[in-house]
């Protein structure tokens, strides 16, 4: 009981889509019409209708409603998203300028080192070369 290669071959993989779109977002004029609109509606079903026409879900109007007691629909723009940015006090900004000040004078005297190494090489090498120009004495 094995399988033929042919057999394992005739089966086709599904094929996945990948998942397309954009996150929708919706102007504030466009809100507010649809929550007029929703307020408008007063047979059953009517609501359900127009957020089928538009394809919403509920949770939109849930949403819509709670920014619109929130005052989010009077403001010339929306609420920025993110957290908040951190206002430096005195004392943080005093500590930030140590660090940076710190940060300089670590710079410097890594400088430092490596041209003092750099100038006992030197002179090392000046001491080796000194001795080999030297004419040796014979005995």
């Amino acid at each position: 009981m094995t399988k033929q290669k042919d057999e394992t071959s005739a089966v086709e993989p599904t094929e996945v889509k990948p998942r397309s779109g954009k996150r929708r977002s919706h102007p504030i004029v466009y809100k507010r019409r649809i929550l007029m609109l929703v307020e408008q509606c007063t047979e059953p079903g009517e609501i359900g209708r127009l957020l089928r026409r538009e394809g919403l879900y509920s949770s939109h109007l849930t949403d819509w409603r709670r920014q619109q007691v929130q005052g989010v629909f009077d403001r010339a723009e929306p609420p920025v998203r993110g957290p908040k940015p951190r206002v430096l006090d005195d004392k943080d900004q005093r500590i930030k300028q140590l660090e940076l000040d710190n940060a300089l004078l670590v710079r410097k005297v890594h400088s430092e080192m490596l041209r003092a190494q750099k100038a006992e090489a030197q002179v090392a090498f000046q001491k080796k070369s000194c001795a080999c120009a030297e004419p040796r004495s014979s005995n």
